[in-house]
């Protein structure tokens, strides 16, 4: 392990773009295959590493919808939230916005109630047992359309999970217009919760306009397309606007052709606030310290400069001000502290 590599391992960081099914790990997902045996999900991990290679985004929201059919009751909400937590304080990894899809839960007959209860009961629990702070983003899956929208708004604002800070839009963008969830939206911000939709990852600069326009978007998942409009990065800058980017995730659904031809470099010298994340790890063969490492490369960033990508993430979470200031303050001894090896 290179010193930047056990630099960014033991650094304490914030994730704010990763989804909830997406995080289940080849373990965790082999069982609960295992568990329902009517599945097409391999029940044995290994070969887990041959179905998660997809061929274009398509593709990849088929087998992640494969995987979202194996949550089918309290129990495998718990189990799985929690393990997820374990993962990521392994990553040290102390504060994370998880995107839940609660419509594809309660679709599957999971009662509305028993959902929310079993993510909250693994909140409390990571948070005791592992450190890990979790705060939910309720997300409407945007091809199942609005019927998910109204759905995922009603749980929402009529449950009220405690950790729930945040309302978002995923799934395919083509064929999937932003403006039409306005209305739901508009109701989640007047209900106090932040607005984060996915935009622009397989699409151009307009879809995500769209988001700030019509979804008072306050962060945009992805935002991959954002340099091609010099103006909409000259916005994004100047309103401290932050793209989740996710740099494995856009190759493996062939957002991005390759690393190298990625657009983090554009975002960041344009002054945009970027934060890394690693979207649906296991999936991708990755996990945040791996991302940040592909994000140093990329940026030629040193083990400040990384410090700085982990501060950015505070920046842009929602978390409280003395909660922000915490673990800055937590970022900043560390790196402080760090060990220079020196030649």
């Amino acid at each position: 392990m290179t010193d930047l590599h056990a630099f960014i391992a033991g650094l304490p960081k914030a994730e704010l773009h990763v989804h909830h099914v997406g995080s289940a790990s080849p373990r965790i997902v082999a069982e609960l295959a295992a568990r329902h045996p009517d599945s097409r999900v391999p029940t044995d991990p290994a070969a887990l590493v041959d179905y998660f290679t997809f061929r274009d985004f398509a593709h990849f929201i088929e087998v992640y919808l494969s995987v979202v059919d194996l949550v089918r009751d309290a129990e495998d909400v718990r189990l799985l939230t929690f393990e997820i937590a374990r993962d990521m304080g392994r990553q040290n990894i102390r504060y994370a916005e998880l995107t839940v899809t609660p419509f594809s839960s309660i679709r599957r007959g999971i009662p509305d109630l028993a959902f929310v209860e079993a993510i909250e009961d693994a909140r409390k629990a990571a948070e005791r047992e592992f450190g890990v702070v979790l705060r939910w983003c309720f997300d409407i899956p945007g091809e199942a359309g609005l019927e998910s929208a109204e759905e995922t708004a009603r749980v929402a604002l009529d449950l009220q999970p405690e950790g729930l800070v945040s309302f978002g839009l995923g799934g395919p963008e083509v064929g999937v217009p932003r403006p039409q969830f306005k209305p739901y939206f508009d109701r989640a911000v007047a209900a106090g919760l932040h607005s984060v939709p996915h935009a622009g990852e397989t699409t151009g600069p307009q879809t995500i306009w769209d988001a700030l326009t019509h979804l008072h978007a306050e962060r945009i998942g992805h935002g991959t397309s954002s340099p091609q409009d010099p103006r909409l990065l000259e916005h994004l800058a100047e309103h401290r606007i932050a793209l989740e980017v996710c740099p494995t995730s856009n190759i493996a659904t062939r957002a991005v052709k390759t690393l190298e031809e990625h657009p983090i470099r554009e975002m960041v010298e344009a002054g945009v606030l970027v934060t890394v994340n690693s979207d649906d790890p296991p999936m991708f063969g990755t996990d945040l310290n791996t991302e940040y490492a592909i994000a140093a490369r990329l940026l030629g960033l040193d083990e400040r400069g990384v410090a700085d990508l982990a501060r950015n993430a505070v920046e842009a979470s929602f978390l409280d001000a003395p909660a922000k200031a915490r673990l800055t303050a937590e970022i900043d001894g560390y790196t402080t502290s760090w060990p220079r090896r020196r030649p």
